[in-house]
């Protein structure tokens, strides 16, 4: 387990038992649609067309420990900063993107040019994982209030990941100089799909729509600690612009219901 996943985990499984010996907490469940911008070996790092190019579409469910409240005797937990100020989330997640090359490279009139345009590609990601939310307004402020108000948050976490990915080229099948470009030989590309863990980071708000609902918008940073979720990888031995892991960037919207 790569050693950043192991301190979140920790902490967030501490945070739980240490509410839970202080009276209890609430619940509440919630759904998010969304947006990803796919940041992988398809295209060229650091440019706009492959950025806007390679979207895709996400969803997922959520559900948060509410620690300011204790559902099981319908009051107030002890008045301690953690359990004003943080909010537990797991959740369950799926994202999906269609990848292709862009950039300069793909664009040239050569034959390496054609090899690379005819290379595409799909992802599928599952996630499930939890991350830690840091309200720096009062979370107990925000329950009580009616509707209008809003809450910050920025939130770190851990997922595990299962991906899914279908690579292929419009030339025929992968693995002869006809069809593959010559970076990714003999065994630069993959469609067996696999697991990974991931580390999650995250900055958005609420808005207080009723009493017991909110509406929730974010935008995070997914850093897969696996360079296969796209199903490219070049050898980054002989290729130094293999510089890092597949990683994403999600746009949500999300609804959000206190369980009472």
């Amino acid at each position: 387990m790569p050693k950043i996943i192991k301190p979140l985990l920790l902490l967030t499984l501490l945070a739980s038992f240490s509410s839970n010996a202080q009276r209890g907490f609430s619940h509440e469940i919630g759904a998010f649609v969304g947006g990803v911008a796919f940041q992988s070996d398809f295209g060229v790092r650091n440019d706009f067309e492959t950025n806007m190019g390679n979207t895709g579409f996400a969803v997922g469910l959520v559900h948060y420990l509410n620690f300011s409240y204790g559902a099981e005797c319908n009051c107030y937990t002890p008045d301690t900063y953690f359990n004003d100020h943080f909010k537990l989330r797991t959740e369950l997640s799926y994202n999906s993107t269609k990848l292709e090359h862009f950039g300069k490279w793909a664009e040239k009139d050569s034959n390496y040019g054609l090899l690379l345009r005819s290379m595409k590609g799909e992802t599928k990601v599952t996630d499930i994982g939890m991350q830690l939310e840091f309200y720096p307004w009062s979370v107990r402020e925000f329950t009580a209030s009616r509707s209008g108000a809003w809450a910050p948050f920025i939130g770190l976490g851990g997922h595990f990941s299962f991906f899914k990915n279908n690579t292929y080229s419009e030339l025929g099948p992968l693995g002869t100089p006809e069809t593959t470009y010559y970076r990714y030989l003999p065994d630069g590309y993959s469609s067996e799909g696999g697991s990974t863990f991931s580390v999650v980071s995250s900055v958005g708000t609420r808005y207080k729509l009723t009493e017991l609902s909110d509406l929730f918008v974010e935008l995070r940073w997914q850093y897969y600690f696996s360079d296969w979720v796209d199903g490219l990888r070049k050898n980054p031995e002989l290729y130094k612009e293999n510089k890092a892991n597949d990683w994403n960037i999600w746009f949500n919207l999300g609804y959000i219901y206190y369980l009472d």
